[in-house]
């Protein structure tokens, strides 16, 4: 397999960390290990008794329970630990799928959906957000494209970069077509924990027997430096996992099993803050939005931290984000790396007085380009 360069790395790769304000993140403000450890009361004697052993290929047993707690999942055993939700991935994809497989991936989206799958050989079906209905998925539209020869339906809902989702009985809708087809739904849930308007979907294992739903700490909460990430899948498919893993990670660290536990056992106190934080920066995007209908046209997001504005006078949408980030300081991502190329990923996840200078810099530039 070979894969693609991915856009949305190359174009963060350096200007992540020099540019002046970042509104691109699609995660939330990051925590520090002080942090970490008065929300957890992790002192230094329980770091210093860790030694630094090798793990276990599928997680220690006390941390997949974590997991299992926080997922709502009844077994742990369909539990697996991963440096974040990419790893996961990757492993799931290459244990389930091969090259002539038939998969339906949602569009526009994370490259690590797609991409791994188009390396391994498969056939791409896009399902299609459309911008015109405020990126909401059409259930009709995916019935349309999952036929008996779908070996799976890979989605990320809340949607990463559009903030779209699905209710509750659209994901129903979603787990009765992947039955009918016998297709595996790999469901992609960085976001799960990030709403606004209606409560977390549930964890889609416990509604399919073939469904695979992964998580990670990269956004909700707050620690993308941590790399810690899982999935919850049939436990012969973790075992292909395994057999994948033994060639490359082999585990987790158990210093970041250490850490990670402890983040678990009290979600909600990393969780809330942010989300808090999230909903009123989210306010001040959308009257933002509203205040420059002449600027810009943003649908709201009804999850996670990004937003998808389409820039209503800029014919090169890339080469504006590129001068955004040289004369203005601003970092956000052009929307071609998501195969949209009038849009941009817009992040509000973060400091509220990062996003309202960045905000008012974007105005600034978006008005110079209409001159």
């Amino acid at each position: 397999m070979r894969l693609r360069p991915a856009p949305l790395e190359d174009w963060l790769r350096e200007s992540y960390f020099t540019a002046d304000i970042d509104i691109s993140s699609s995660g939330v403000h990051s925590y520090s290990m002080a942090e970490l450890r008065d929300l957890t009361a992790l002192s230094h004697q329980d770091l210093d008794r860790l030694v630094f052993d090798d793990g276990y290929s599928l997680g220690a047993p006390a941390v997949r329970a974590a997991v299992s707690q926080h997922t709502g999942v009844a077994d742990p055993d369909k539990v697996m630990t991963t440096s974040g939700s990419g790893e996961a991935l990757s492993l799931v994809m290459s244990a389930l799928l091969g090259a002539g497989d038939e998969v339906v991936a949602v569009r526009p989206g994370y490259h690590l959906l797609v991409e791994y799958a188009i390396s391994l050989g498969c056939t791409i079906k896009n399902w299609h957000l459309d911008p015109a209905r405020d990126w909401q998925p059409s259930l009709d539209e995916l019935a349309g494209l999952v036929t008996e020869r779908t070996k799976a339906i890979i989605v990320n809902f809340p949607q990463n970069p559009t903030g779209a989702t699905v209710t509750e009985a659209e994901l129903h809708g979603i787990v009765a077509l992947a039955r009918e087809a016998g297709a595996h739904l790999l469901w992609d849930g960085a976001f799960t924990d990030l709403t606004y308007d209606t409560p977390p979907l549930p964890d889609v294992t416990t509604l399919y027997e073939r469904a695979v739903s992964f998580g990670t700490f990269s956004k909700a909460f707050g620690l993308p430096g941590l790399r810690f990430g899982w999935c919850v899948a049939p436990r012969e498919l973790l075992t292909d996992c395994v057999h994948i893993r033994d060639y490359t990670t082999l585990h987790v660290s158990p210093l970041n099993e250490l850490l990670a536990q402890a983040v678990l056992e009290n979600a909600q106190a990393f969780i809330q803050p942010r989300l808090d934080q999230a909903r009123a920066n989210r306010a001040l995007l959308l009257d933002w939005a509203a205040a420059h209908r002449d600027l810009v046209s943003l649908a709201p997001p009804a999850g996670g931290v990004s937003a998808f504005p389409r820039l209503i006078d800029v014919a090169d949408v890339d080469a504006f984000c590129d001068g955004l980030f040289r004369k203005h300081g601003v970092l956000v991502i052009p929307g071609s790396c998501f195969g949209s190329t009038q849009h941009i990923r817009v992040g509000f996840g973060g400091r509220t007085d990062q996003l309202t200078e960045g905000l008012d810099r974007l105005t600034d530039a978006l008005k110079e380009a209409r001159r």
